[in-house]
């Protein structure tokens, strides 16, 4: 016993050396989360954002790194509050009790899995595109398509979810190149767009009541909350008792280089064109991408448009992929059963692959509906479920007194009203 225990202070004694070091390991796992979160949604966020005018936009960009570092720092450290080893799902039942441990489960995947499926028809929708009108091939079926699509990223999830996070992590740096390219091209093309609505300063109810809608908007084109249970967990194993100060760092450069490439972006994108511009783009559906291959008739744009959607795509397949098999297997062990890892690995995997190949080759248009429900559940679990295990688990304490818990709720509370108006019809 005092072995162990020695050489438990040992691994602790050294921890604090190691950071100091930012290790390859973290830059994977920033790389990862940025990965995750910036996905085929910052294609429409220029677009979803530049219509609410120059200010709105201004004070969006302000709140946008903390409305995102603070939510997703507190369900990190709500996740790293557990036992060594367990996930969201593991978690919530230590604090909450069984039943609130198999509701949440249930909502987490129900949350996290329809978007799976949509990136899933996204990915067969967009490959099939760019077979038919840039490569001028004709498609294989629609079928065969999505089932080959969807075998090769389960592949990549077969090697583990390291090897997961690794390859997300190397699918950024395309993606980040294109952003940037993309933004910087426009540059030549800027004639004030939305700087034209600059002079109006709109009245305070009407600025607070596209604040209230376009906050959503904002909050998920930075979420990714359903890699969070996984990185905390690999940081608590990794760094042990000094995992909150690593965790937050790396959550901290993460959300900094998302904020920075996606604002440059998005303000190339509305300096560009007009609002009447966007407002065209929103009502034919297009990403802004699209748009603009179409509005500078320019070839590069329309052959790089659908590769970097297919970079996007595929990237946040794979992390909210492992929310999702982390809640589906939560689910299995909830039941009482008790497979082995490898058995319930596969099991994952072939429901998976079943379910987003059948809904990728019906390609149906409620799966739009579907992601606005979850909206709530994921903004329940990201923002307000944290800060209500802050207040009631000893394990939280403290971080109790923090003015970012005030922060994180009022914004969780205006996410979730606002997503709820907008289902009303």
């Amino acid at each position: 016993m005092n072995d162990q225990a020695n050489s438990v202070d040992e691994r602790y004694e050294t921890t604090p050396a190691t950071l100091t070091t930012w290790s390859r390991q973290d830059t994977t796992w920033m790389l990862g989360l940025f990965g995750t979160a910036i996905g085929a949604g910052t294609l429409f966020l220029p677009i979803n954002a530049g219509l609410g005018g120059f200010w709105p936009l201004v004070i969006l960009a302000l709140l946008a790194f903390p409305m995102t570092f603070f939510a997703h720092r507190g369900l990190t450290r709500f996740v790293l509050s557990g036992r060594e080893g367990s996930d969201i799902t593991d978690v919530v039942e230590e604090h909450f009790g069984i039943k609130a441990g198999a509701l949440i489960t249930l909502l987490y995947f129900f949350a996290i899995f329809p978007i799976l499926l949509i990136y899933s028809v996204a990915l067969t929708n967009t490959v099939g595109s760019f077979m038919e009108h840039q490569l001028h091939i004709l498609p294989p079926p629609r079928a065969i398509l999505s089932f080959v699509l969807i075998l090769g990223l389960l592949a990549v999830v077969r090697c583990g979810e390291q090897v997961i996070v690794r390859a997300m992590s190397l699918m950024v740096y395309p993606f980040i190149v294109a952003l940037l390219f993309l933004a910087v091209y426009l540059v030549p093309h800027w004639n004030g767009g939305i700087l034209s609505t600059a002079s109006v300063v709109p009245a305070p109810s009407t600025l607070l009541n596209t604040l209230w809608l376009a906050i959503p908007v904002m909050v998920f084109s930075f979420n990714h909350s359903p890699i969070i249970s996984a990185f905390a967990v690999d940081q608590k194993r990794q760094y042990g008792a000094h995992a909150d100060e690593r965790s937050s760092q790396i959550l901290s450069r993460a959300h900094l280089l998302m904020v920075a490439m996606v604002l440059f972006f998005v303000f190339s994108c509305v300096l560009t064109l007009s609002p009447a511009q966007l407002a065209e783009a929103k009502a034919q559906n297009l990403s802004i991408l699209s748009y603009l291959a179409n509005h500078f008739n320019n070839p590069t744009i329309a052959f790089a448009a659908p590769l970097i959607a297919f970079v996007a795509i595929a990237k946040s397949f794979l992390g909210h992929y492992i929310g999702a098999s982390e809640g589906l297997k939560g689910l299995v062990l909830k039941t009482g059963r008790r497979p082995s890892a490898k058995n319930l690995d596969r099991m994952t995997a072939a429901f998976m692959l079943v379910v987003c190949w059948i809904v990728a080759t019906l390609n149906p248009s409620i799966l739009g509906m579907i992601e606005t429900l979850g909206g709530p559940i994921i903004a329940s679990i990201l923002f307000l479920m944290p800060m209500y295990a802050i207040r009631k688990v000893p394990a939280m304490a403290k971080y109790r007194g923090q003015a970012s818990n005030v922060f994180v709720t009022l914004v969780g509370l205006v996410a979730i009203s606002s997503l709820i108006y907008s289902l009303i019809p």
